[in-house]
């Protein structure tokens, strides 16, 4: 049966496809062939010659083998091999032959895509929109010639995202899927605002200055937690920038949403402080290094600031510390230290009671 397996390693060279992996799907596929066109021969190998392009099947079959006292149900031998190749075959090879090719050059641009795209997990990629009818839940998002996934869990809320629109877009992960290699990015992941910093500020990239944590709540807050690792360097000045406009940048990718940049410290008290910005405490008492818990105690006056919208404030540095923090108004207790001073019998019998 004639075959024209030069063409066909010829093309699959162009795609960067290894000759012997051609021959081997194409064997593969082709004996399955063989099977579905009603020959019965259970040992088969396919032959592809190339220079003369034909493929032949050889067939053998199974033969009784010489019974022996010692062996009176010996196991069959194989006679010799014939051509059983189809008279028919060859409409339906050529036919196998375009399948195979085909998924051939299916799996080599998967992996290149896979290949160009593993190394991009972690960073910051621009992409244009590119909605599909057939899947309103997630946004697909154009970056090269590659369609990367933004799905619903990813997407800001009140975010929208209009066909052909660019954005930038965190890498999340690349995976192979069922259908090839799946792409997920994302528009509210934390990391996506480290980013952003980076393209602006030279410090980060230099190592001067570390963001050294990052609470979001996106679309509407996040805050940025910085240290120096260079003397004489602002950690805060350097990500806000010559009249803000470092930090204006970063915020024009993220819509709406604002940033508050505070110190970063290894001392629990004063980063809880810093987090609350911009609400001002008077002091932070620690309840528990053990189980990260503490009591920022802060004027009547900036107790809505420090709580923030619905928490806001207080759950974001919460989140940024790592550390439960408690709020608690500093009149109120500057009040009871006075009560206790005048009336210490009572301040004595509340402890006493509290013992009990």
């Amino acid at each position: 049966m004639e075959l024209d397996l030069k063409g066909i390693h010829q093309v699959a060279a162009d795609q960067g496809i290894d000759a012997q992996a051609v021959d081997d799907a194409l064997a593969e596929a082709l004996m399955l062939a063989y099977a579905k066109s009603g020959h019965t021969a259970k040992h088969i190998r396919v032959d592809l010659d190339e220079r003369a392009g034909m493929v032949t099947i050889w067939a053998r079959d199974e033969k009784p083998g010489d019974a022996t006292e010692e062996n009176p149900h010996p196991v069959p031998v194989l006679g010799e091999e014939y051509d059983d190749t189809p008279h028919d075959f060859g409409r339906l090879a050529a036919s196998t032959a375009r399948q195979v090719i085909s998924q051939l050059f299916r799996q080599a641009e998967d992996e290149r895509i896979f290949g160009a795209f593993s190394g991009q997990k972690g960073n910051l990629v621009m992409g244009v929109v590119q909605q599909d009818v057939k899947d309103p839940t997630n946004v697909h998002v154009a970056v090269g010639d590659v369609e990367a996934i933004l799905p619903r869990r990813e997407q800001v809320p009140g975010e929208r995202y209009r066909h052909g629109e660019r954005i930038r877009v965190y890498v999340v992960n690349v995976a192979r899927g069922l259908r090839g290699p799946e792409i997920i990015v994302s528009r509210s992941h934390p990391e996506l605002v480290r980013r952003l910093f980076e393209r602006e500020v030279p410090e980060l990239v230099s190592g001067a200055v570390s963001i050294m944590a990052i609470a979001r709540e996106a679309g509407a807050r996040t805050k940025v937690a910085v240290r120096a690792n260079t003397t004489g360097v602002n950690p805060k000045g350097a990500l806000i920038g010559p009249g803000g406009a470092r930090v204006r940048a970063v915020m024009e990718n993220l819509g709406s949403e604002k940033i508050d940049i505070v110190d970063w410290s290894t001392d629990p008290a004063s980063f809880i402080s810093a987090a609350l910005s911009p609400a001002q405490t008077t002091s932070v008492h620690i309840v528990s290094e053990k189980n990260k818990t503490a009591v920022a105690f802060i004027h009547d006056s900036q107790l809505s600031l420090a709580i923030g919208k619905e928490g806001q404030n207080a759950r974001l540095a919460a989140k940024l510390t790592g550390w439960r923090i408690g709020i608690e108004s500093e009149e109120a207790r500057a009040a009871k230290a006075a009560q206790a001073t005048l009336d210490p019998d009572s301040s004595e019998d509340e402890s006493a009671d509290k013992t009990d």
